[in-house]
């Protein structure tokens, strides 16, 4: 790779959307960074604007650039990292969306699961696609924006619709929208739909028929690291090629360098996202887990990994700070929870909007157990973090249990990981080391890696750059305490669960950086 080659990531996430710029030796040269606006209509959605998105991608491409002082001949790939689930529809004759994307912890489509079900059964659904029938997964999002948008059905049966989770929508844009503009997306992103059969990769026609979904909506299922096409917006890297497509989760498990069996990650954002690589075999799990494509370059097998997604990991510091008010500011979590020995008998669930993997339990709610008049904040702060670390653990016995691969050792990386007592009660409920990269934005970093391999500057990960500076924990509880610690929390969310149909609330206050950002929302109405 020569000295003058830099590879730029387009890294769109729940909250904000950045780009950085990466040199030959993988090392960060800029970044930049700008939110966009969380819309929360009513209990339970949440939405972006897919425009104002890709505007933002626009200003931080120009900006990363900017401040790198580089020119478009400098660059010589880019690789796009996105929210995963996230669903937007859009006219192919002039690129506006035909509604708000529906963000993937949006839980408005019950209905479209009834349907799913009573169409294809659930079981057949897992048996093709790997994956549980679940509000998580876009193709109920893209079933309820066929059903509830008017004029999306027929406009979709002519032919004039176009499908795509955020990274299509992206792509097609930056390679020329209306004009020319690929509509393609990658292996790990469809493997998140519901509808791409997870050993062939490619959609499914028998669930695509059965649930009346048009072929042409869809986009073209590629390996993560390909030549997609070139950018052609009339700005900054136009000629330059789009050589990566991944969703984030695996995008960090690849800045990870994780490419052996039985290695895993956790990723700490708005929510948690724990990845247990399974070599090139898709394990259907019995422990609630998601067989999910973890990365596939251009003329190689397809890899897979085993994962379990939590729904409040960094998001909880921002629910203890605006909502209970037991925190003044985030960043203070650490030292007040460092100020206890222990949380004084408190267990915190939050199942703000249910649990995810690896119980799926939509009709749990969050609780606070094992209250006395001892207690007080900084006792809930740790019970805080002990939640967080739990939730992880969970999602690690699973995996373990059902790869029948042992998980010796814990990447980390996400916002949330800046919190070193995190760190070390998750090495302590664990029992495992845990290990942390100094540069945090893994995300970006895999996404950079990918598209250097893609474009042909690298041979493949391991030829890729890896990141040496690392902190690591390890375990300073005994057996005997984490074998009580856990029996209580399991206790814990059993009592958490059952509380479906009490009050209906919407706890989507997330930021994608964990303890460090913060959301912006609004309760401007579903654009119909």
């Amino acid at each position: 790779m020569k000295a003058v080659d830099h590879v730029l990531a387009l890294d769109h996430g729940t909250t904000s959307t950045r780009a950085m710029v990466f040199d030959a030796t993988g090392s960060p040269v800029s970044t930049s960074q700008i939110p966009h606006a969380q819309f929360t209509p009513q209990p339970g959605w949440v939405e972006h604007d897919a425009l104002e998105v890709w505007h933002n991608a626009r200003h931080v491409i120009a900006e990363a650039l900017d401040r790198a002082a580089l020119a478009t001949r400098d660059v010589a790939a880019v690789g796009i990292a996105n929210q995963r689930e996230t669903t937007v529809v859009w006219d192919r004759r002039d690129g506006r969306p035909v509604a708000p994307a529906i963000v993937w912890q949006d839980v408005r489509t019950a209905q479209q699961i009834d349907g799913i079900d009573r169409a294809v059964g659930g079981t057949e659904v897992r048996r093709r696609t790997g994956l549980q029938l679940s509000s998580y997964f876009s193709v109920t999002k893209l079933m309820w924006i066929l059903d509830n948008v008017p004029g999306v059905r027929e406009a979709a049966d002519a032919g004039h619709l176009m499908f795509g989770t955020m990274d299509t929508w992206l792509l097609w844009n930056l390679t020329g929208g209306s004009v020319g503009g690929v509509h393609s997306t990658d292996v790990t992103n469809a493997s998140r739909t519901a509808l791409m059969d997870i050993r062939a990769l490619r959609w499914d026609d028998d669930l695509l028929a059965a649930l009346r979904i048009p072929r042409s909506l869809l986009p073209e299922i590629h390996p993560s690291a390909d030549r997609f096409g070139l950018v052609r917006t009339g700005g900054p890297l136009d000629g330059v090629a789009v050589a990566a497509l991944v969703g984030d989760q695996q995008a960090a498990l690849y800045g990870h360098g994780i490419t052996t069996p039985g290695q895993a990650k956790c990723t700490y954002g708005t929510g948690g996202f724990v990845m247990s690589h399974t070599g090139t075999g898709a394990v259907l799990s019995d422990s609630g887990l998601l067989p999910t494509a973890a990365f596939q370059q251009a003329g190689s097998p397809v890899t897979y990994a085993l994962e379990g997604s939590i729904a409040v990991a960094g998001s909880l510091f921002q629910w203890l700070r605006d909502r209970l008010r037991v925190l003044d500011d985030v960043r203070d979590s650490e030292r007040l929870a460092a100020s206890v020995e222990d949380s004084a008998g408190i267990v915190l669930v939050p199942a703000f909007s249910g649990l995810f993997a690896p119980h799926w339990r939509p009709d749990a709610r969050g609780a606070i157990l094992g209250l006395t008049s001892y207690a007080g904040r900084e006792h809930i702060v740790r019970a805080g973090l002990d939640a967080i670390a739990h939730q992880v653990a969970d999602v690690s016995d699973a995996a373990q249990q059902d790869s029948g691969l042992r998980i010796d050792e814990l990447s980390v990386d996400g916002g949330a990981t800046s919190n070193a007592l995190l760190m070390q009660i998750q090495a302590d409920i664990l029992g495992i080391p845990v290990r942390r990269p100094r540069m945090l934005e893994m995300t970006a970093y895999g996404a950079a890696l990918a598209a250097g391999v893609g474009i042909g500057l690298w041979a493949d990960r391991q030829a890729a750059p890896t990141i040496q500076d690392h902190d690591s924990w390890t375990p300073t509880r005994t057996p005997s305490w984490r074998t009580a610690t856990r029996a209580q929390w399991a206790d814990a969310v059993q009592r958490s669960l059952g509380w479906a149909g009490s009050q209906a609330h919407d706890p989507r206050d997330r930021s994608e950086g964990g303890p460090d950002g913060d959301a912006v929302h609004s309760s401007r109405p579903s654009q119909r």
